[in-house]
């Protein structure tokens, strides 16, 4: 028990003895650190002088060239001048034909021939078979007026119903050249035609 004591005295005194020796030491070379001089580092720059000469010339811009001259007017004829007695030439007037009927209703002439088509609209793709992806056509049988106009649309056959519809819109919005035999614009029956839906890329 009490060599226990008497070492750990011994190891205590001797850990204070060196710390006080570090101390001591640490003290003394920081002193001499703060009384030595520092050795200072000189920057060394040059100073560049901007150029600072501006162009003060006065720059003024060139002048349009002139507009060419305008030509004198020519001065007005002296009727004075005019000898009454010149010779004339007579010139007679033109004859004009004044037949002007023509044939036709209404005083309108129009040529012969079958019915053409002039404008074909195309067909408003309906909603559900486009979200379908459906595809297919529609033949349409219908009646051609005298006006070029279309009446009494009916599918013959579709591939789809949801094609009906849209297909009847379409044909009633087509305008034809009437058929006209002897100069009067016929109906014509039993039209056809065919309606195709395609989804293009």
């Amino acid at each position: 028990m009490y060599k226990r004591y008497i070492y750990s005295i011994i190891v205590g005194t001797t850990i204070t003895v060196g710390l006080l020796f570090v101390m001591q030491l640490l003290i003394a070379s920081g002193k001499s650190a703060l009384t030595e001089p520092r050795a200072r580092h000189l920057l060394e720059f040059v100073r560049v002088r901007r150029n600072e000469n501006v162009n003060t010339e006065d720059l003024t811009p060139e002048k349009p060239p002139k507009p060419p001259e305008v030509p004198q007017e020519m001065p007005p004829q002296d009727m004075d001048s005019i000898d009454p007695n010149a010779p004339t030439i007579a010139i007679p007037p033109p004859t004009v034909n004044n037949n002007l009927n023509i044939g036709g209703p209404g005083g309108m002439n129009i040529a012969e021939g079958d019915y053409l088509p002039i404008v074909r609209v195309a067909p408003i793709y309906p909603a559900r078979a486009l979200s379908r992806n459906l595809e297919g056509y529609c033949d349409m049988n219908f009646t051609v007026t005298p006006a070029g106009t279309v009446i009494d649309p009916v599918a013959e056959f579709c591939t789809s119903s949801l094609f009906e519809r849209s297909s009847a819109r379409a044909v009633t919005k087509f305008k034809y050249k009437p058929r006209v035999v002897d100069g009067i614009p016929q109906t014509v029956t039993g039209v056809r035609t065919r309606i195709t839906f395609k989804i293009e890329d």
